[in-house]
């Protein structure tokens, strides 16, 4: 066994003391494998301790209740269980038996794995549910369905031509060449067919009939539904210059588009990202990370200084320059003639491969035709249910009613489209649960995670604590005295509390 695969701590089938705990844990093993102890309350329970998402030390997560909480990316497993109850985890945990012999406390039986998906299901029904979408919401919900026991018709329909995917992977690792390409699906082909979820790729949905309870498809078939969920996502902006439609000028939002942007790169010297959004800085890592020279051109000040202020956008800007990421700010590109890219200051770059990272926009057309209520997107109650009756929304495209904020929002982050995903999907079966999940994303730049939790579409100032230069700080982001949101970099346990602190303080 290589050295860093060995058990940690003591041997848990010999017994350990509870004084032996730190902050409520220990890290053990049983034989071979590595096991994490966790005492709630009165309870002790036995645990995988890394997160199945990607692979954060649970050790250093947060216990609520009978839970525990990733502090990478939010993730939450239930500790009787080891069931993931919350994305972006989608796969349990193993679990293990805990006795005491006195003062030991003794692990000793791993426990038999759940059964699969499939096996839950209750005899077959006629029910009819059809999601348009296969992106995180879309696929959650399916997932959701068979965990929840619904044992009708699923069909997925999608119009991409990758199964679902981890997407923000095609931002981060995967355009770096630090992640394969069979780490991207979300689950394996063999899964949709063993769970009876009808995964219809390359489909597009050309109209949907409220009345007729049926949505037509592009080949002009006609798909009946009783419940139906609509996660069409978003799409990139597209750039409004000449030269724009240009072959060597990409955007990215699906596996294909990274690829191609891989591909392109694998033979370019130069970059030119056009936008300093999340996704625009992230895929500006990436190609630093594959040696190619980057340049950023963005009309903003500072980047991302409308979601994190000021003093964490001139981090931000830092970190990348300290990476050799060329800055062009409060300026744009004004043409695009071959390679040449011409911008408002006069200023000329010659680049060989361009992305644009000018933001996205919900895919509202299908909602709009269906004549279901809009503002800003898809406008949908607590339930996630939209203004008719048995037609959910959720992800991307869905505005609630967000009982922190106050205020109805929409946010395009992958954790809140994976949870509406699955809240939908308990309504569409009848739980009635209402989607109160605290907003959260995080953003990787170079060796940097910059998790945030919350929503603020402005605030009046930034409490800082610790130091953004030296990496280790928690933002506070405040509206009329009330804390919105919380970025923070390497204080995860504190997000974490921050997280669990708006969700007990909603109104």
């Amino acid at each position: 066994m290589a050295e860093d695969n060995k058990p940690s701590g003591p041997d848990l089938t010999k017994g350990v003391s509870l004084t032996a705990f730190n902050d409520g844990k220990l890290l053990g093993h049983v034989g071979e494998e590595n096991v994490l102890l966790v005492q709630a309350g009165d309870e002790i329970f036995a645990i995988e301790p890394s997160c199945s998402h990607y692979h954060g030390p649970l050790a250093e997560g947060l216990v609520v209740g009978d839970t525990i909480r990733c502090p990478w990316h939010h993730a939450c497993f239930s500790l009787r269980t080891g069931e993931a109850t919350r994305p972006p985890a989608l796969n349990a945990l193993a679990v293990w038996d805990v006795s005491r012999d006195g003062d030991k406390i003794v692990v000793q039986r791993k426990r038999e794995a759940p059964k699969p998906t499939s096996a839950h299901r209750s005899a077959p029904t006629p029910e009819k549910f059809v999601i348009v979408g296969g992106g995180a919401a879309g696929f959650a919900a399916a997932e959701t369905l068979r965990r929840e026991g619904f044992a009708g018709a699923i069909t997925m329909l999608s119009n991409d031509g990758a199964m679902p995917v981890d997407r923000p992977n095609l931002s981060k690792d995967y355009l770096a060449g630090n992640a394969p390409e069979d780490w991207l699906p979300l689950r394996g082909e063999d899964y949709y067919q063993d769970a009876d979820i009808d995964l219809r790729l390359n489909v597009a949905v050309s109209a949907i009939d409220p009345k007729g309870r049926s949505v037509t498809l592009g080949n002009g078939d006609r798909l009946p539904f009783d419940r139906l969920l609509l996660a069409t996502g978003a799409e990139p902006v597209k750039l409004q210059i000449p030269g724009a439609d240009q072959p060597h000028v990409h955007t990215l939002r699906s596996v294909a588009d990274s690829r191609a942007i891989i591909k392109a790169a694998n033979s370019a010297k130069r970059a030119l990202v056009i936008g300093a959004s999340f996704i625009g800085l992230e895929v500006a890592a990436s190609l630093r990370a594959r040696k190619l020279e980057v340049h950023v051109v963005a009309p903003e000040e500072r980047p991302m200084q409308k979601v994190l202020g000021p003093e964490m956008g001139d981090f931000v800007r830092s970190l990348h320059e300290e990476n050799g990421v060329f800055f062009h700010l409060k300026d744009t590109v004004e043409s695009l003639d071959g390679m040449r890219a011409t911008l408002k200051s006069g200023a000329v770059i010659e680049a060989d491969i361009v992305v644009v990272g000018i933001g996205v926009k919900p895919r509202l057309a299908l909602a709009e035709q269906a004549g279901l209520a809009a503002d800003r997107g898809v406008s949908v109650t607590e339930y996630l249910e939209t203004s008719i009756s048995g037609i959910f929304a959720a992800g991307d495209i869905a505005r609630w009613p967000d009982p922190h904020s106050r205020q109805t929002i929409r946010v395009e982050h992958w954790v809140v489209a994976e949870r509406q995903g699955q809240t939908a999907a308990r309504n569409m079966i009848g739980r009635r649960e209402r989607f109160d999940a605290v907003p959260f994303f995080w953003s990787q730049h170079y060796d940097v995670p910059i998790n945030y939790v919350g929503h603020a579409e402005s605030f009046d100032d930034v409490a800082i604590d610790g130091s953004i230069s030296a990496k280790d700080c928690l933002l506070k982001y405040r509206k009329a005295g009330r804390v919105l949101a919380v970025a923070s970099i390497y204080r995860d346990l504190d997000n974490l509390k921050a997280e669990l602190e708006m969700e007990r303080s909603r109104a």
